[in-house]
């Protein structure tokens, strides 16, 4: 079944097996609509499709018998068609007294209730099948939680976590960009793709390159926006040429990291900070953008190699010099190319008329001139 709840603006859907509620006493118990209240709805209504539609994060309780609804399969199926190329939802498994080794492999409980589906299902319907063993597959691979039934670990505990999560994504503070940007859309999603945000066994530096002022930095604030809430923690870290010229600067880029992480630590040098991220942050999953780069020392100093971060971090830095991104073995990049006319007369109307459509076509000319004049 799914479940919905309002966090703010943002809609939360939890599928599970079992609707589930805690009793305060550290335990789960099954709540009145349960599977069975459900007997005989196995595809997925319209309603159900809108309610996905409409969700920003999604939270997959996988239990014991969750394989063996035809309907939760059916749902999770759908949810992750749904968000497959979308980086603005979240999707987090939780995996609960169940391994997520025996979901991907589908051994234990998800074997048996795979293999009791292929008896059900007749010759015509193999393909369904696969389709929910990929789902469960894919579902697996993705970074969630894991509650075992060890004695280590109370469920009111484990439940305050996920609430902790959800609210950590809900409530993440956005930065601001421009509303006078044009054309921001098309290569928001050209960098998100290099990214690849979904994929969490890999680790992507994507570096941003051109002229001055053709918008590096609000590019690089739209996709930290967009995909921040996919991260343990994320950084943006402004103006590193400025601040990297000022006594001490790399050690307080550096600090701004750590503090995010693991809290105040007082840096003697950045050859001490290194050392330091390398530890603290191995293991994480993190999104850190540097805004404005212009020296390799820069770089070695606050991403140094791949191998300091947890697998499925992502790091953006802007930057004027395409050599420099080279020089550090950065190979996938994007170009930022200057407006073109049609572009430039679109941000010329919103900045001077502060218009969203527009103006009359006996200023056009005019506008022209004046943006040929800029571009000088």
């Amino acid at each position: 079944m799914c479940s919905l709840a309002s966090e703010g603006k943002i809609l939360v859907m939890v599928s599970l097996a079992i609707s589930t509620m805690f009793t305060g006493k550290g335990e789960f118990t099954p709540s009145l609509m349960t599977t069975s209240s459900r007997k005989g709805t196995k595809s997925i209504t319209t309603a159900l499709e809108e309610a996905i539609e409409k969700s920003k994060i999604f939270i997959i309780v996988l239990s014991e018998n969750y394989a063996s609804s035809s309907f939760c399969l059916n749902e999770l199926t759908h949810i992750l068609n749904f968000t497959k190329e979308k980086n603005d939802v979240l999707v987090l498994p939780v995996f609960h007294k169940v391994n997520p080794s025996d979901v991907r492999h589908h051994r234990g409980s998800f074997g048996e209730a795979l293999a009791n589906h292929e008896k059900k299902l007749n010759s015509n319907n193999t393909e369904k099948l696969q389709t929910w063993k990929m789902a469960l597959h894919q579902v697996s691979n993705i970074s969630g939680y894991h509650f075992q039934d060890d004695g280590n670990k109370y469920e009111y505990k484990f439940i305050k976590e996920i609430v902790e999560w959800v609210s950590s994504k809900v409530n993440r503070d956005h930065l601001h960009v421009s509303d006078v940007l044009v054309r921001l859309e098309s290569p928001m999603l050209e960098v998100k793709l290099l990214l690849d945000v979904g994929r969490d066994d890999v680790i992507h530096m994507v570096g941003i390159h051109g002229l001055d002022e053709v918008g590096k930095r609000s590019l690089a604030v739209a996709v930290y926006n967009s995909i921040g809430g996919h991260f343990e923690a994320s950084f943006f870290l402004g103006n590193v040429r400025g601040t990297s010229n000022e006594i001490n600067g790399l050690e307080d880029l550096q600090s701004i990291i750590l503090s995010k992480t693991v809290g105040e630590i007082k840096l003697t040098n950045w050859r001490e900070g290194i050392h330091i991220i390398k530890r603290k942050l191995k293991g994480k999953k993190v999104l850190l953008i540097l805004d404005d780069v212009d020296e390799q020392t820069q770089l070695q100093a606050i991403i140094g190699s791949l191998d300091w971060f947890g697998s499925g971090t992502r790091v953006i830095i802007t930057t004027r010099d395409e050599h420099l991104l080279a020089l550090h073995n950065i190979k996938i990049t994007y170009k930022v190319r200057e407006l073109n006319e049609k572009h430039a007369l679109q941000l010329l109307t919103r900045k001077a008329f502060e218009l969203e459509k527009e103006v009359d076509p006996s200023y056009h000319v005019l506008m022209i001139w004046q943006v040929h004049q800029m571009s000088k």
